[in-house]
């Protein structure tokens, strides 16, 4: 791998790792939306991630050489989450029903926090991995002294 298809992996899993943190807070910010656009509670967002192929002119060079490809990161696709909404008791809601329960937003905070640790790990290791290609490169260069 070279150093620029080293960064350009690394680039692709930070820009996938952002969008994976903006789904995170936006679920946080609506934890207690009830209505929405759509009609109904908010549904959790989250992203899928998957690894594509990434096109160079090394790879073509190596094509064949090597039974491991080199792959970047990319959100394939935003999901909604399918289970259904949590119901309070909370009979003074506008939003209740005749029974007094209103439903809220499949969101667990809890877990939101942990994949927002989870993100922020895999952004961190990322950068590291750019920085430790930044550094070989200028430790090539200085050979040529």
């Amino acid at each position: 791998m070279d150093f620029f298809s080293s960064i350009n992996v690394s680039s692709s899993a930070l820009s996938a790792e952002r969008t994976r943190m903006n789904l995170i807070s936006s679920n946080l910010a609506n934890a207690s939306a009830t209505r929405t656009a759509e009609g109904g509670p908010y549904k959790r967002k989250d992203a899928v991630f998957s690894a594509t192929p990434m096109e160079s002119r090394f790879n073509r060079a190596l094509d064949g050489a090597t039974a491991q490809q080199v792959r970047q990161v990319e959100v394939s696709q935003i999901v909604e989450d399918q289970n259904p909404p949590r119901m309070q008791y909370d009979p003074g809601h506008p939003d209740a029903d005749p029974q007094g329960y209103v439903a809220m937003p499949n969101v667990n905070v809890v877990e939101e926090m942990a994949d927002m640790i989870g993100a922020t790990r895999a952004y961190e290791a990322n950068v590291t991995a750019v920085q430790a290609a930044k550094s070989m490169a200028m430790k090539t260069l200085e050979i040529g002294r």
